[in-house]
């Protein structure tokens, strides 16, 4: 990118295309480029564009496709706005969304991870526990993944616990 303006026009032409993809290509260049406030603005629109097709997926009753590449992106987008709340403590809508999450997607992979992030915040558990006792970050980095998609032996405890109340994951 030569300049701020030149980056804008790349930034507003994938927002007016709602292509969440091509705003996670020039994340980079954001990152090297924009001030704070102009960077906020550049996530706040990739999740508006996530949510927007968030309804329409919900209102269509169709399935996400992890392997088509607006469907990724917009999990990817989703799925770290709620680890963003689970983060600032907010456990009751991380868990709500991490619920949505776990059935959105026909990829079988991600939505048990889903289901795992999901009972863990159900059941109260800070994120820093979900990290250090339940997520396996490091079988999650050899993965590949951009969600935590391996756990330790705990998750199927938590799994059990979770179930032995008579919830269904």
């Amino acid at each position: 990118m030569r300049n701020v303006e030149e980056l804008k026009a790349k930034v507003l032409e994938a927002q007016q295309n709602s292509d969440i993809a091509s705003l996670y290509v020039l994340e980079q260049i954001a990152h090297e480029t924009f001030d704070e406030d102009a960077l906020q603005g550049f996530y706040a629109n990739i999740l508006d564009l996530a949510l927007e097709k968030l309804t329409d997926t919900l209102e269509s009753h169709r399935l996400m496709d992890i392997n088509e590449v607006q469907d990724f992106a917009t999990l990817r987008a989703l799925y770290e706005y709620a680890i963003e709340h689970y983060s600032a403590g907010e456990i009751k809508d991380a868990s709500a969304l991490f619920e949505v999450l776990s059935g959105l997607s026909n990829d079988s992979a991600f939505s048990s991870a889903l289901k795992l992030h999901w009972i863990a915040s159900a059941e109260n558990i800070s994120l820093e526990d979900f990290l250090d006792n339940i997520a396996d970050l490091e079988a999650t980095q050899s993965a590949g993944t951009f969600y935590i998609s391996q756990f330790t032996k705990k998750a199927q405890s938590l799994i059990e616990a979770f179930q032995s109340k008579g919830k269904k994951a």
